[in-house]
């Protein structure tokens, strides 16, 4: 059976990086026939399917009352995304070089205060279904923004702009490339899925503590997406794809998860205290990662590597804190 769990890792990571090829290639080709920009597409379409994970995850935790576990994997999620994913694309792809773009610090700013937002509620104690509303409303205002930014960029009034969009989806046979970038999605999900169960396998068959599969595997495994699309992201030099995942994956993550988690089932009670290393980790990496990206305009694989240490020291204080 280990055989077989080896066997299935290898023939569903073949799945999985030939579904992000397909995926990139479909994604490139929307974005010219709509003119909507692959930043655009996506930090919206992109950032909210590679959190598919989370959402079950939170959707699951909060049905049968405990969405506390949701708003644990958000976090963890998050800073994964920014440190571990992020680095480790930059390791195998190499430099990412990132076009000057005015619009990047803003949609950083935008990503650390979605990041923190959930924590900034929960100064009272709980996440209350309003507190719910609240993130969901600011995850439909992030995505308005970047399409009013779109439509300024193009300088097309609001309406004018919805109906050319319209009229270069049907002009332009969009049918196809939407297909595939769905199919693709698909595949994605169900090979990290796969290649995470049967590592699970493989680590209970060696005798490997259940702790560290949870610490690193499922944490890992649920942001394969994030990664394989960051990695082909990056060797086909596209940066705006790399950043539009990033950010979007974050957003989503903090404001539409835990948002419509705290909807289902309020979270409380919750000591923020608990979440303190987590959220001084992640503005840290958030300062980080912008330094490093406006810094010649290249994230490097030195700086790569940084981020990975920044993520193992989070990964060896939360064990600090809960074994100490």
């Amino acid at each position: 059976m280990l055989i077989l769990s080896f066997a299935g890792v290898v023939l569903f990571s073949l799945v999985l990086i030939r579904s992000t090829d397909l995926l990139t290639g479909h994604l490139k080709a929307l974005a010219r026939k709509t003119a909507l920009g692959e930043f655009f597409l996506t930090s919206f379409l992109i950032g909210l399917a590679t959190s598919l994970p989370e959402i079950s995850v939170g959707i699951t935790s909060a049905l049968e009352g405990v969405p506390n576990i949701s708003l644990g994997n958000v976090i963890g999620s998050n800073i994964a995304n920014l440190s571990i994913i992020t680095g480790v694309a930059t390791l195998i792809s190499g430099a990412l070089t990132i076009r000057k773009h005015t619009t990047y610090t803003t949609d950083f700013v935008y990503a650390l205060f979605a990041g923190i937002a959930p924590v900034l509620l929960l100064i009272d104690g709980e996440l209350t279904r309003v507190d719910g509303m609240i993130l969901l409303l600011l995850y439909g205002y992030y995505n308005y923004a970047l399409l009013q930014n779109r439509v300024k960029t193009d300088g097309e009034e609001d309406v004018g702009f919805v109906k050319n969009l319209i009229h270069r989806m049907n002009k332009n046979h969009t049918g196809k490339n939407i297909k595939y970038i769905f199919l693709s999605l698909t595949l994605i999900i169900f090979s990290s899925d796969m290649i995470v169960r049967n590592g699970e396998f493989i680590a209970s068959g060696l005798g490997i503590p259940v702790f560290l599969i949870g610490l690193f595997l499922v944490a890992i495994g649920t942001s394969l997406p994030e990664l394989a699309f960051s990695v082909r992201s990056i060797k086909c030099h596209e940066p705006e794809l790399f950043m539009g995942n990033l950010l979007g994956s974050t957003v989503a993550n903090a404001t539409f998860i835990v948002g419509l988690t705290a909807l289902i089932c309020p979270i409380a009670p919750v000591s923020v205290s608990e979440y303190l290393i987590a959220i001084m980790v992640f503005l840290v990496i958030v300062i980080s990662f912008l330094a490093f990206s406006r810094s010649k305009n290249k994230l490097t694989r030195r700086e790569g590597l940084v981020l990975i240490g920044i993520y193992l020291v989070f990964v060896l204080l939360e064990a600090y804190q809960h074994f100490r």
